[in-house]
């Protein structure tokens, strides 16, 4: 129960950041800051890919009414929530996943959560920017926008990381 209350409020967190302070941030040359797919990456391990991904439909659909993106956040953060399990498995520890801990770079060290959350990451976002501009001509822009979202969204990412979700556990 006390986990329950505790992603509850995570999620609305992270959905009033994500709209009232990085989705107003102007940093220039298409980039943004994406910090919703975090969300999904802390959740519990044996997380069904169904609630993933229906938790990822209404956080980023909630995120795309207010925003005017028209379902872009929402289905970058579905197929962010699909691929999950299937990025968790290939990256499995030799021992399988500890219940005890939580997929954050604390928990699971920086080199397994920059690999598996980069490798998530870049998916959703690059689907992200795929769809938001959808013609082929525009490929250059979409890269751009890309790399430099990636770049500022890591960044802010990873100092969230680094400050809020590292837990010191006693052994």
């Amino acid at each position: 129960m006390k986990n329950i209350i505790r992603y509850a409020l995570l999620f609305g967190l992270f959905f009033l950041l994500q709209v009232f302070v990085f989705n107003r941030l102007e940093l220039g040359y298409g980039a943004q800051i994406f910090i919703l797919p975090l969300y999904l990456m802390i959740l519990p391990f044996e997380t069904n890919v169904f609630v993933l991904m229906i938790i990822g439909f209404i956080l980023g659909l909630s995120v795309d009414a207010l925003s005017n993106t028209f379902g872009l956040t929402a289905s970058s953060l579905v197929l962010f929530a699909f691929l999950r399990p299937l990025v968790f498995e290939t990256f499995r520890p030799r021992d399988g996943y500890d219940p005890l801990k939580d997929p954050t770079a604390s928990d699971m060290g920086w080199p397994w959560f920059l690999v598996v959350f980069g490798l998530l990451f870049s998916s959703a976002l690059l689907w992200f920017f795929i769809l938001e501009v959808f013609r082929w001509g525009e490929t250059l822009l979409v890269l751009r926008n890309f790399f430099l979202s990636l770049i500022a969204s890591g960044l802010v990412i990873s100092v969230s990381q680094f400050f809020f979700f590292n837990q010191r556990r006693k052994k």
